[in-house]
């Protein structure tokens, strides 16, 4: 089953970023050492699973 959007927004403020905004239902994220990710979608949808993948791979970049 598909984690929802809520679900890969809450995993990456757990882990440092932060929602700089973004317009109708995009969100950007920033993490303080510079890694950026852009999630779509309204919150209570289903992530792809594009979506999900990028989300740990961009957690892991940050880790570095």
């Amino acid at each position: 089953m598909p984690k929802k959007i809520r679900e890969l927004i809450s995993l990456l403020e757990k882990s440092g970023f932060t929602n700089r905004g973004g317009k109708d239902s995009h969100r950007n994220f920033l993490h303080p050492s510079g890694v950026k990710v852009t999630i779509s979608g309204k919150p209570g949808s289903d992530a792809l699973k594009y979506q999900e993948t990028e989300v740990k791979s961009k957690i892991a970049e940050a880790k570095k």
